[in-house]
């Protein structure tokens, strides 16, 4: 059995950045980054209008029955 190791995550994200800037270029790499960042900030956005309607109450008394 193979053990694997972590590596440091500067390291992971700068050979992901590498391989994409080789095999897209500057351009196409900015673009798919962007959409990565525009996703997360979506998700933040859903998340916290789920959360303004959320009847906080409620939500912890179903919970922590």
């Amino acid at each position: 059995m193979r053990t694997s190791t972590y590596v440091k995550e500067e390291k992971l994200i700068s050979d992901a950045v590498n391989t994409l800037l080789n095999r897209f270029g500057a351009v196409e790499t900015n673009r798919f980054l962007a959409l990565m960042k525009s996703r997360d900030i979506d998700s933040v956005k859903r998340h916290r209008a789920w959360q303004s309607k959320l009847a906080k109450d409620a939500f912890f008394d179903a919970v922590f029955k």
